[in-house]
């Protein structure tokens, strides 16, 4: 149901804002770019009418053309901005989604599932695509480059299954793996956290036209995120063998 004839684009502003999400655990970019941005587009959503999952469509619209520009179309200093913006589009889309869910009380598990294969598609298509562009356009002094794409494929897709899982185990029991002891959301684990967040991923194609400068970013966020991995898994095993076994 679309909003009322009264309701303004600030009053939705202001209503999703009261329906927030926390901030806790939340990386860098998510906490100060993406959310807010998240929330100006649930907001117009809001206006035009739209359902959860059409915003949800939406975003995989500009995720994954600009997924499909890094294959197909030699970079260029424009078509980097292009590719960067069109990713940068589709997150805050992302954030937007399941905002406007919480703001019309319309969450689903249909909903949930939508989002989440379109997360894990892009999360493992997108490296795949730097693979292609590196192969075909750029001059690499060693072809072994080939495989940091590979491998943060591998990174990112382990990453995002297994917090999934782990938070969806949890769920039921305690709280969620995002959210810490703390009732305050922590800009330093912000910080930390920041080679994780797929914004920071989506601001650095904006290099994709000098091959260098890009491989040297993705490479420090690609061994960031394995990092984060390998010391989360541990922990996150350790949480679910606490949950016992059902009968």
């Amino acid at each position: 149901m679309g909003p009322t004839t009264s309701t303004t684009f600030a009053d939705s502003v202001r209503a999703l804002r009261a329906a927030q999400k926390s901030n806790r655990g939340a990386p860098i970019y998510s906490r100060l770019v993406n959310r807010p941005l998240g929330r100006l587009l649930a907001a117009l959503a809001h206006q035009l009418g739209l359902t959860p999952n059409q915003v949800t469509g939406i975003s995989a619209v500009f995720t994954f053309s600009g997924i499909l520009l890094v294959a197909v179309v030699p970079p260029s200093p424009a078509m980097s901005a292009i590719i960067a913006l069109l990713l940068m589009t589709g997150y805050g889309l992302d954030s937007a989604d399941g905002q406007l869910a919480r703001l019309l009380a319309r969450g689903s598990p249909a909903g949930g599932w939508l989002d989440h294969v379109c997360d894990s598609a892009k999360t493992a298509t997108i490296h795949l695509a730097v693979l292609v562009s590196l192969y075909r356009f750029a001059e690499l002094p060693n072809d072994l480059i080939l495989l940091v794409p590979l491998f943060y494929s591998i990174v990112d897709t382990v990453l995002f299954f297994s917090f999934i899982l782990t938070d969806s185990l949890r769920r039921p029991s305690g709280p969620v793996l995002a959210e810490p002891t703390d009732s305050r959301p922590s800009v330093l684990r912000s910080v930390l956290v920041a080679p994780t967040d797929y914004g920071i991923l989506c601001l650095i194609f904006l290099t994709l036209a000098w091959p260098a400068v890009f491989l040297t970013l993705y490479g420090v966020l690609m061994l960031g995120t394995a990092g984060y991995l390998f010391l989360g898994l541990p922990r996150w095993y350790r949480d679910v063998s606490r949950l016992g076994t059902s009968a």
